[in-house]
């Protein structure tokens, strides 16, 4: 008697790795329904934003740019924009001077106002203010508008005029001053507080309007006007640096209802302050000191006591601030000066409008992709098909989640390049399939049934599909490397695609199928089942063996 054993690779629990899936998924959901977020984060270019490219030179305005003081720019404008709390920014050099800033949902004005301030803050002396006519409202064709008239300047840092008190400018007079002066003590700050006005600095004076050039030199005297362009100055040399403030913030004082930007000192700035504002106090030039901000008086505050504690206060003048303005001034003092003086080559905003019809199209795109290879699968592989599009389904379903907790926890945006490596990574999946099936058909050719083929057919098909896949992920890893921008967003979600179609393959597909080959209807080919002898290219179908897990056959030799 002779005994014949046959053991059967088919697992004995192909349901374990579907269950996995539905573990996965539902942590996935689960947690998204715990942070209470369903939306993935979009990028610039599907909700929308403004884009700025800034060209850098020297603030001497001459001399090729440094690469350290190109990123030192690239970082303080990096941390003012971050301090928006939009998320996504980016900000990028390219070339020897330029610097690229993206951020979704800023306003162009408000964008402009947070990059192109050089942020070179100085406090200064005071010696006289006046009050500009606003220009005539209808300005002749071709004309320039010029100040209607401006009142006689205030001496010495008087309280400063309201409204224009003579059509004609009047030349101011020279009078000496009471306080012995200090210019020749010694020190930077003594210099600038002893300094006194020719009858040139006077006549310059006269001379200068709003909108002029304006060239903020410590050491010297600077002609300015104020941001309205409604007073003009007089200003000594540099009292103390914005250099020594080590933080600023926006608030509204108690008792009040203004906003106001607080500046604090570091030691060095603190007791410079308080030398600075003793004097003041006493008239020690005058009594009134101006906070310049990249050329301009943002206001001119009187000074009538000490300030020793290192701390100031910006109220923003007759116009005061509004709380944008307060916050936005706040966070570029907080940064620092940049280090080099920026000129705004180009403004680019996309609408959410457009942003949203973009994502409308990439969408329709997608669908119609899904609909086109379903309706491939059907034509080729008839009821078999739905494990296709369930692939595919399962695909997208894991993609969306993950790329919904991807931005809400590490803030990656979904932008358009990375819809379309969603929608190239989940068709791959559909590869993966017809990779297993054309394996499944090679196996029944061989004179295997479709159960076994089943399994033998995966373990050839499998080393396939990680090659495959693996170039992919390969060629996303280098893209996403060497890339730069929105490119990024494609290769980041194409590789993760790849990864998804590796994992629903091996848990998903190839248990779905060994399922499937337990019934009769697929597991003998019927028809409309897909795996018919005519489709596979075979007379007729190997009669499939009874299913356990061993057969023995006996026989008995006469």
């Amino acid at each position: 008697m002779a005994t014949k054993s046959v053991r059967s690779s088919q697992p004995v629990h192909p349901w374990r790795p579907l269950l996995v899936v539905v573990v996965v998924l539902a942590a996935v959901y689960g947690t998204m329904a715990g942070l209470g977020g369903w939306l993935p984060k979009l990028g610039l270019d599907l909700r929308g934003g403004t884009t700025i490219t800034l060209t850098a030179a020297n603030s001497t305005g001459s001399g090729q740019v440094d690469k350290t003081s190109l990123e030192q720019a690239r970082t303080i404008i990096q941390q003012r924009v971050d301090s928006l709390g939009v998320g996504e920014s980016q900000v990028t050099t390219s070339g020897n001077d330029q610097i690229t800033v993206s951020v979704p949902n800023v306003s162009q004005d408000r964008l402009r106002d947070m990059v192109g301030q050089t942020a070179l803050l100085n406090f200064r002396v005071v010696y006289y203010g006046q009050t500009v006519a606003a220009p005539s409202a209808s300005p002749s064709a071709g004309s320039t508008p010029q100040a209607a008239g401006t009142p006689e300047p205030t001496p010495q840092g008087n309280n400063l005029p309201t409204a224009p008190a003579a059509t004609t400018p009047a030349t101011p007079t020279l009078s000496p001053s009471p306080y012995p002066s200090v210019a020749g003590s010694g020190t930077a700050q003594d210099k600038a507080l002893g300094w006194q006005p020719t009858e040139q600095d006077f006549a310059n004076f006269q001379a200068y309007s709003c909108g002029q050039p304006v060239n903020d030199v410590a050491d010297q005297p600077l002609m300015t006007c104020d941001r309205e362009g409604t007073t003009k100055y007089l200003l000594g040399p540099t009292v103390v640096s914005g250099n020594q403030v080590t933080t600023a913030s926006a608030g509204i004082p108690q008792n009040q209802l203004q906003w106001v930007v607080n500046l604090e000192f570091d030691s060095t700035g603190a007791k410079l302050f308080s030398d600075a504002t003793s004097r003041l106090s006493q008239g020690v030039p005058s009594q009134q000191f101006a906070i310049v901000l990249d050329g301009l008086v943002v206001s001119a505050p009187q000074v009538n006591e000490p300030i020793p504690n290192g701390r100031a206060q910006i109220d923003g003048g007759s116009s005061g601030f509004t709380q944008e303005a307060a916050q936005n001034l706040a966070s570029v003092l907080k940064y620092g000066a940049l280090p080099l003086s920026l000129t705004i080559d180009s403004v680019d905003t996309v609408s959410p409008v457009l942003g949203g019809e973009q994502l409308r199209g990439a969408l329709i795109a997608g669908a119609l992709g899904l609909v086109l290879v379903a309706a491939f699968a059907i034509a080729v592989y008839r009821s078999l098909s739905w494990v296709v599009t369930a692939t595919i389904v399962l695909a997208m379903a894991l993609t969306y989640g993950l790329m919904v907790l991807l931005g809400q926890g590490l803030g990656v945006a979904l932008n358009l390049p990375g819809v379309a490596g969603a929608i190239v990574g989940i068709g791959v999946t559909a590869d993966s399939f017809i990779i297993f099936f054309e394996r499944i058909k090679d196996e029944v050719r061989a004179g295997r049934t479709l159960r076994s083929s089943v399994e033998t057919g995966w373990v050839k098909a499998r080393g396939t599909v990680l090659i495959s896949d693996g170039v992919q992920l390969l060629s996303a890893l280098v893209l996403f490397v060497l890339s730069i921008g929105a490119v990024r967003g494609f290769a980041f979600i194409l590789g993760l695609t790849t990864i998804i179609d590796i994992v629903i393959t091996f848990l998903f597909t190839k248990p779905m199928m060994t399922l499937l080959m337990r019934s009769r209807y697929y597991g003998e080919g019927r028809p409309g089942s897909g795996l018919e002898p005519a489709l596979i290219g075979v007379d007729t179908l190997p009669i499939r063996r009874r299913r356990t897990r061993t057969v023995t056959d006996t026989a008995e030799e006469a």
